[in-house]
């Protein structure tokens, strides 16, 4: 079997931990998620994963309410850390477990190591999956710019958003039935258009690292594997392509 991508970050929002529930976590989703993921670590995939906590609590919806900004992300970075928790007890559960390394950016000692570059690249090349919780450790930061950090640092080689839609879209696919799904776009277009697939920080940080993103939906069973062996799925965005 040919890979396209030998090391590659996965990011995943909190919500894709809900399923149909209005919040929280779906055991059996998580566990399907693992399942899927699972395949790929097994194939000597060398993968990174971030993943959100939006499922649990949201920190910029609680600025908006009046709660002090700072704060609230913090809450929010907490809520990651029990998301990747999650993740790790699902991997480690499957009949086949895979060994899989929770690093914070926030320590917490007793139930994650604390996250050092070195350390993740070890893990990585120890064919372990890596989980980073606690985004950032900064507030004002969003876990897709974690991501698009992460992934420069570890020097993946694409960043894979999983989401819960087949790709960027030209405007929202949800109100408006005629919007247009791109195949292929820079990071030009996707910062000057505000497509808010992503945040601007995170493609600006992908742009100066070159660092490609493929956008694709998560609920579609092999699209994880089809990322990595660089099908043509979702929408591709890269420094040199054309927009189409």
């Amino acid at each position: 079997m040919t890979w396209k991508y030998k090391r590659v970050l996965l990011k995943l929002s909190g919500e894709a931990l809900m399923g149909n529930r209005p919040f929280g976590i779906d055991p059996e989703v998580v566990q399907a998620i693992a399942q899927e993921v699972a395949t790929i670590a097994r194939d000597g995939i060398e993968l990174a994963i971030v993943v959100g906590g939006g499922n649990i609590f949201r920190g910029m919806n609680a600025a908006e309410k009046g709660m002090d900004r700072a704060t609230a992300d913090y809450i929010g970075m907490i809520a990651t850390v029990m998301n990747a928790l999650t993740l790790q007890d699902a991997f480690e559960r499957l009949p086949e477990p895979v060994p899989t390394r929770v690093l914070t950016a926030i320590e917490m000692r007793e139930v994650a190591e604390p996250y050092i570059r070195r350390r993740a690249i070890r893990h990585l090349e120890n064919k372990r999956l890596v989980i980073f919780g606690a985004g950032s450790g900064n507030p004002f930061f969003t876990t897709d710019t974690t991501a698009a950090l992460r992934a420069a640092e570890i020097d993946a080689e694409a960043i894979f958003k999983a989401t819960k839609v087949d790709g960027i879209y030209d405007s929202d696919p949800k109100h408006n039935p005629h919007a247009k799904r791109y195949t292929h776009l820079n990071y030009d277009r996707a910062i000057a258009d505000n497509l808010r697939v992503m945040d601007a920080t995170a493609f600006a940080l992908c742009r100066e690292n070159n660092i490609p993103i493929v956008v694709f939906d998560l609920q579609v069973p092999g699209n994880i594997r089809r990322a990595v062996m660089g099908e043509s799925i979702g929408t591709y965005v890269g420094g040199n392509c054309e927009v189409k």
